[in-house]
């Protein structure tokens, strides 16, 4: 069985500012914002939430579909999937357009600030969701603001049960939107500030939106684990210790490809994040979204 990723493919440049944001930014100065960063380290890698997801669910044992959109630059990142063993015939190439760019700039608390150039994936919405019996599971990622509204209609009208992951994209859509995404998912998975602008803009909360249709709801805590709530209930899954902290990049997308690994075996929901959250100590020890290793054994732990 299968997976479908929906999501982005993208080349992240990473930088580190070996200082602290909060030092930097004046609160009561933001109207007239003028600051520079310094930032001694520079690296471009491989990366885009359905990239991401798709390294992790393939290295545990999975097998991740990717569809999503590249430019006219992005053959390289192709070949990289292919050679992963990851399924690419559902990936469209522009070839007037350059793949999506994320730029990151990390701070010594690993507080994050990102600049985003869309490039090919605003026309992601181009590739339809493929009629194939073998997809058990699929995720919504952050992409385009029309694939991620068209592709969910999709993946609902197939019959595939789904993760409705909206991440970084969140602010894109209005609250009668967003109750869309939710009625047609299967599960939610946010981190807490995007819990906070999720319930804000549906006029809801967690433990309601969570005794609906849905299986579940997941609110990530970054080292403190993840609470899942089902049906009202709240069960927080602890964190795991990271042995070593170097890169938050991908820490999500990792917990994502763990959560869509049990689903795909048909886990309960705790086990799915415990796995989830296993990753994602793993991953920040790693530069980048895809330079992590992984032992399938992992899934077993």
């Amino acid at each position: 069985m299968a997976a479908l990723i929906c999501g982005s493919l993208a080349f992240d440049t990473i930088t580190n500012f070996p200082g602290r944001f909060a030092q930097q930014i004046l609160p009561e100065q933001v109207h007239i914002l003028n600051v520079s960063f310094l930032v001694p380290t520079l690296r471009r890698e491989f990366g885009g939430c359905a990239g991401n997801i798709g390294y992790t669910l393939q290295a545990l044992g999975g097998q991740a579909v990717v569809m999503a959109a590249v430019g006219s630059d992005g053959a390289d990142y192709v070949t990289r999937l292919q050679g992963l063993g990851i399924d690419t015939s559902c990936i469209h190439t522009v070839a007037d357009s350059y793949t999506a760019q994320g730029m990151c700039i990390t701070d010594a608390d690993n507080n994050q600030i990102w600049a985003f150039h869309p490039g090919a994936m605003s026309l992601a919405h181009l590739t339809e969701v493929p009629a194939r019996s073998d997809l058990k599971v699929g995720i919504i990622a952050p992409d385009g603001r029309d694939a991620m509204l068209l592709h969910a209609q999709q993946m609902h009208a197939a019959g595939i049960p789904f993760v409705f992951d909206p991440g970084q994209g969140l602010p894109m859509f209005d609250g009668a939107e967003l109750r869309r995404f939710v009625e047609q998912a299967t599960w939610v998975t946010v981190n807490d500030y995007e819990a906070r602008m999720l319930v804000e803009r549906m006029g809801t909360d967690i433990e309601s939106l969570s005794r609906s249709h849905l299986q579940g709801v997941i609110v990530t805590l970054a080292d403190q684990g993840c609470e899942v709530w089902q049906q009202g209930q709240r069960t927080l899954v602890p964190g795991v210790k990271a042995s070593d902290v170097l890169d938050p990049t991908g820490c999500g997308d990792a917990f994502r490809g763990g959560l869509l690994y049990g689903l795909e075996r048909g886990w309960d929901l705790p086990r799915c994040a415990a796995l989830g959250n296993r990753l994602g100590a793993l991953k920040i020890g790693s530069r980048g979204g895809q330079n992590h290793q992984i032992d399938p054994a992992i899934a077993e732990a």
